[in-house]
């Protein structure tokens, strides 16, 4: 049982409205965070004396940390409480920010990233779970449609932000601009988020934390190194079957305790499967773009950042400006029809993404960019409220905990596969021309367009039926 601890200051309808305002501070954040890290990449890359590929272990540290340290986030606020945890998670965000900006090389910057991802990995699902428990069905669509519109004000403005503060600002700036939000973010969470706290005190899964989080993290560093050279096959193949091991190990492990890390039970139900199945395999495709579109714009193209950033602004004016419309989309069409067209509709986007050369006309690049943030919001919209269709309140913490853990362990990954896909059709990552960086980007997009479009088979498993209850009555 679920209960609102005592301190909730605003009060019946006004205090559930005042909910998606509140969360949304938190979204802008880190969805900022992100995006200005993207455009700056190149720079920062010169700056630690790196390679721009490189630089993916900065991007993919922090969404795996997110994906290990998520798991954890249902029982912490089930013991803890909302209202504290999600203030304590912006804390160690904006913490974890400046620490980044005061950062001296690659490792320490990856270091600190991991301390970022920590307060993200609580505000992501903590957030998602206080809407969930906050909204009914009916309501949650639109609520997290509503929620989602600041989140993508920080997409918008990331990219140019970035190229604004890597060209007339130090790269630092890039991290520190995060501390007056995560201020004013901590104050109103702490001050005004609901606190709903669980009666039912369960035990933490150590060994499920052990297994899962060292598992995870050994894959996501296998392909963070696959193609370079620094070790040979079989070590690569060794390490690789550690960390299969480790979570085989886990699986069986949560088969056999009452009260697991992860709740696998959930997944016999048939939304929830397919909609974190599909979650995951499409953001393999997808999750590595952000990191890709700025080093075809400023490495192969010689932009500027300020001008790769401009190019990247059209996908989130995408998102935002059509986000309200998503949920007549759904009512109209189901999650059905949408998903498997939807996806197979990106996985075309990205494969056009390879006709783009220096000389493309401006309209078509900005139109292309426009209509693949559109589908992608679409798509992200579908799947995060799909997962909820079917799942009871009691499950809703579990249900939270596993949507955002595949979540954030798919764009890990992402950012690998895009960098593995890259670096397939580029001779030497550390000396290579404008010229082969563009056609090794351009390959990139076309193999992952494809993966995309095969995933949309994951999504005709799904009833005509499925997410009538959080889509016929927004």
């Amino acid at each position: 049982m679920v209960l609102q601890a005592p301190g909730w200051n605003l009060a019946g309808e006004a205090g559930k409205r005042a909910v998606p305002w509140l969360l949304a501070v938190a979204f802008f954040m880190e969805a900022l965070d992100t995006t200005i890290l993207n455009t700056a990449v190149p720079v920062v890359a010169r700056a630690l004396g790196v390679p721009p590929l490189s630089m993916k272990a900065v991007l993919a540290s922090y969404t795996l940390s997110l994906a290990v340290f998520i798991p954890i986030s249902g029982w912490v606020a089930d013991r803890f409480g909302t209202r504290r945890v999600f203030a304590m998670a912006i804390a160690a965000f904006t913490m974890g920010s400046l620490l980044c900006g005061l950062a001296t090389n690659i490792h320490m910057l990856v270091a600190c990233r991991v301390l970022q991802g920590c307060g993200g990995a609580m505000m992501l699902p903590v957030g998602r779970l206080t809407l969930v428990r906050t909204f009914a069905r009916s309501e949650l669509l639109r609520a997290m449609s509503f929620v989602a519109i600041p989140g993508l004000v920080g997409p918008m403005l990331g990219p140019l932000a970035g190229g604004l503060v890597i060209t007339y600002f130090h790269w630092r700036w890039i991290f520190f601009v995060n501390l007056p939000f995560g201020i004013i973010g901590l104050w109103v969470a702490w001050h005004y988020l609901p606190d709903y706290q669980s009666q039912v005190r369960r035990p933490l899964d150590i060994t499920g934390v052990i297994l899962f989080g060292s598992g995870i993290s050994l894959l996501s560093y296998v392909l963070e190194i696959f193609g370079e050279h620094t070790l040979r096959g079989a070590e690569i193949g060794g390490l690789f079957g550690i960390s299969f091991v480790l979570i085989g190990g886990y699986a069986l492990h949560a088969l056999r305790t009452p009260q697991p890390l992860l709740q696998f039970s959930l997944f016999r139900g048939r939304t929830f499967r397919l909609a974190v199945t599909g979650s995951f395999l499409t953001r393999l495709g997808v999750g590595g773009v952000p990191f890709l579109l700025p080093l075809l714009y400023q490495v192969g193209f010689g932009f500027s950042p300020v001008q790769s950033g401009l190019l990247m602004m059209p996908q989130a004016l995408a998102a935002l400006s059509l986000k309200m419309s998503m949920p007549r989309l759904l009512r109209r069409f189901g999650h059905r029809r949408i998903l498997i067209t939807n996806t197979v509709l990106i996985g075309v986007m990205l494969m056009l993404l390879a006709t783009v050369q220096l000389d493309t006309p401006l309209w078509r690049v900005i139109l292309q960019v426009f209509f693949f943030g559109f589908l992608n919001s679409l798509q992200y919209t579908s799947m995060n409220t799909l997962v909820y269709a079917d799942v009871v309140d009691e499950q809703a913490s579990w249900a939270s905990t596993i949507a955002s853990t595949v979540q954030q362990m798919s764009l890990s990954f992402g950012v690998a596969v895009a960098s593995m896909a890259t670096a397939l059709f580029i001779p030497d990552r550390f000396h290579c021309t404008a010229e082969q960086m563009i056609t090794g980007l351009h390959q990139a997009f076309i193999l992952l367009g494809a993966i995309t479009i095969g995933t949309a088979l994951v999504f005709t498993g799904l009833e005509p039926h499925d997410g009538a209850a959080v889509s016929q009555h927004t």
